[in-house]
C-alpha cells in the first residue's frame, strides 16, 4: 500500500511552541530554503509570477519587483530605525536631483510614507519598553504647539482653499515629526559621529557638483530645466552668469546647505581633533564657501559672518577677539575692493542692501502687506501665497503676493499669531542650545553642540531674506540639528551624571 511521499523538512520546523519566529528565521535565513519543501515553495512562487505576467503583462512583474524592494525596506525602517534614518537623510539630500532627472515616481509621497513608518516603529518600541520622558522639554512642547497650530489652520475662515493647506502642511508641519524620531533613536556618540561624517560627505559631493556646473557646464537634463520656463531664466541668469544650484531644487537651498555645512566644520574645529583633521575641515570650509558663492544667493553670503559673531560671543577670549577683528578687516576689503568678477560683485551687494533694487522691492511688498497681517491674526491660510496659491486660488488677494521670506510667508499665511509661535520656537531652540553648550563637559560633544547652535542661528537669520526651512533637505536637517541639541546633553549626562543639586 502506497504510504505517500514523505518530504523531509528542516529540523527547526519540527519544533513546536512559541518559537515560530525563530523557526521561520532558521528556515528562510539559515537553511535558505535548501530543502525539498523550499524547492517546492520556490517552484510555486515562480509559477505564480509567470502566470501573473502572462495574464496581466509586464506591470505585474514590476509590482513583484517593487514588493521585493518595498517589504524589506518597510521592515528596515520600522524594526531598525537607525538604518531608516540614514536612508531618510540620503533621500532628503538627493530627492530634488532625482526629480530633475525625470524619475517618474512620487518621491515626496515616499518620504511621507517613511515618516509614517517611523512613527509606527516608535509606537512598537514604546510597547516593548515605555520611555516617554525623553520627549519632555521646552523644545518638544513648542514643536507640538506649532504642529497643532498648523493643523488648526485647516479651519481658518479666511482661507481660500483647503487643498492648498493639504499640499503645504506636509513640508511645514508633518516633517516636524522627524524631530521626535531623531530624538528617540539617536542614542550614542558613535551614531552621531557617523551622521556628521555622512553630512560632510554629502555636502562635499554637492559642492563638487556645483564646481562641475561652474567650470564644465550643465548636463542636458539641467539645460532642459533651465529653459523650460522663462521665469527660471529670469531668476537664475544674472549678469551674464547662471546661478548654480548643484543637486538641489534652487540656488537658495544649495547655498544654505553649504552655509550649514561650513558652520558644522567650524564647530568641529573647536573639538579634540588632530592637526590632520583640522586641515581637512579648513579645506572643506573653503570648498563649501566657494560653492556657495557660485549660487549667487546674497541672503546666504551674510550668514557665516553673522554666525561668527555668535561664535565669538560663545567662545569669548582675547585670541578669539583678535581673530574676529582680522576676519572683519578681510571682510571689509572683500566688500569694497573694485572688481569685474560677477560672483564677487554679487557677494559685495549682499552687504549693501540699500543699493539692491530687488531688496527695495521686497521692502515695499512687505510694507504693502502689513495692514493685511495686522487685520488677520490667523492669516490667509496655509498655501495662500506662492505656487499653491496660484494653483488653487488664482484670483485671491494673496495668490500673487511674493513673500520672498520664510517669516513674511508665515505672517501672511498664518497671521501674527503664527509668527509669534514660530519666533518663540526659534528662541527656545537657541536658548536650549546655548545653555547645553555651556553645560556639556565632554569636549567632543561640546564641539558638536556648538555646531548645532551656529547652524540654527544662521538658518534663523536666513529665514528672513529667503525661505530657509521648507525645502528638502533643509527642512529635515534643521530638525536633525534641533534634536541633536537635546541628544548631546542627554548623552553627556549618561557619560558623567550630574550631581542632583546641579540638575
Amino acid at each position: 500500500m502506497d504510504k505517500g511521499i514523505v518530504i523531509p523538512v528542516s529540523p527547526a520546523l519540527k519544533k513546536k511552541g512559541p518559537v515560530a519566529k525563530g523557526l521561520l528565521r532558521s528556515f528562510f535565513l539559515k537553511d535558505k530554503l535548501n530543502s525539498p519543501l523550499g524547492y517546492i515553495l520556490l517552484f510555486i512562487f515562480s509559477a505564480f509570477i509567470a502566470v501573473g505576467i502572462a495574464r496581466f503583462g509586464v506591470i505585474f512583474g514590476a509590482l513583484v519587483l517593487v514588493a521585493f524592494i518595498a517589504i524589506p525596506a518597510v521592515y528596515t525602517v520600522v524594526i531598525h530605525p537607525n538604518v531608516g534614518i540614514v536612508l531618510f537623510l540620503l533621500m532628503a539630500w538627493f530627492i530634488m536631483f532625482f526629480l530633475r532627472l525625470g524619475v517618474n515616481f512620487p518621491l515626496g509621497t515616499l518620504m511621507d510614507a517613511m515618516e509614517g513608518l517611523f512613527i509606527l516603529g516608535l509606537f512598537i518600541q514604546q510597547k516593548r519598553a515605555r520611555d516617554w520622558k525623553i520627549f519632555k522639554g521646552s523644545i518638544s512642547t513648542m514643536i507640538l504647539i506649532w504642529m497643532a497650530y498648523n493643523f488648526i489652520e485647516i479651519a481658518n475662515p479666511s482661507a481660500e482653499s483647503r487643498l492648498a493647506w493639504v499640499y503645504t502642511v506636509r513640508s511645514v508641519a508633518v516633517v516636524m515629526v522627524m524631530y521626535f524620531i531623531f530624538l528617540y533613536n539617536i542614542r550614542t556618540k558613535a551614531f552621531i559621529k557617523f551622521i556628521l561624517k555622512l553630512w560632510l560627505a554629502l555636502a562635499f559631493f554637492a559642492a563638487l557638483y556645483a564646481f562641475k556646473q561652474q567650470y564644465i557646464g550643465f548636463f542636458g537634463f539641467e539645460e532642459e530645466y533651465l529653459h523650460s520656463d522663462p521665469n527660471i531664466e529670469l531668476l537664475l541668469f544674472i549678469g551674464g552668469t547662471w546661478r548654480k544650484f548643484s543637486i538641489f531644487s534652487d540656488p537658495v537651498v544649495f547655498s544654505y546647505s553649504m552655509v550649514a555645512s561650513s558652520l558644522l566644520c567650524i564647530g568641529l574645529l573647536t573639538g579634540p581633533v588632530s592637526r590632520f583633521k583640522k586641515i581637512i575641515l579648513l579645506s572643506l570650509i573653503c570648498f563649501f564657501v566657494g560653492g556657495m558663492l557660485f549660487s549667487g544667493t546674497r541672503g546666504a553670503f551674510v550668514l557665516i559672518p553673522s554666525a561668527m559673531l555668535l561664535f565669538a560671543i560663545l567662545k569669548y577670549n582675547k585670541k578669539m577677539m583678535m581673530m574676529l577683528c582680522a576676519a572683519a578687516v578681510l571682510l571689509v576689503v572683500l566688500i569694497y575692493i573694485p572688481t569685474s568678477n560677477q560672483t564677487l560683485y554679487r557677494f559685495q551687494t549682499a552687504f549693501k542692501p540699500s543699493d539692491d533694487a530687488s531688496f527695495n522691492v521686497r521692502k515695499m511688498n512687505q510694507k504693502r502687506i502689513q495692514p493685511y497681517i495686522l487685520s488677520h491674526p490667523l492669516g490667509g491660510g496655509l498655501g495662500a501665497t506662492g505656487e499653491w496659491g496660484k494653483r488653487f486660488a488664482p484670483n485671491s488677494y494673496l495668490a500673487n503676493f511674493p513673500p520672498d521670506s520664510g517669516y513674511v510667508r508665515v505672517a501672511v499665511e498664518m497671521g501674527w499669531v503664527g509668527l509669534f509661535i514660530l519666533c518663540a520656537l526659534m528662541f527656545i531652540i537657541l536658548k536650549t542650545g546655548i545653555n547645553n553648550y555651556y553645560r556639556i563637559r565632554d569636549p567632543e560633544l561640546k564641539s558638536y553642540c556648538l555646531s548645532m547652535v551656529l547652524i540654527v542661528f544662521a538658518l534663523h537669520i536666513g529665514n528672513y531674506p529667503q525661505e530657509a526651512l521648507v525645502q528638502y533637505p533643509s527642512n529635515v536637517y534643521f530638525y536633525l540639528v534641533t534634536a541633536l541639541i537635546v541628544v548631546l546633553m542627554r548623552i553627556d549626562n549618561e557619560q558623567t551624571p550630574l550631581p542632583y543639586a546641579e540638575r
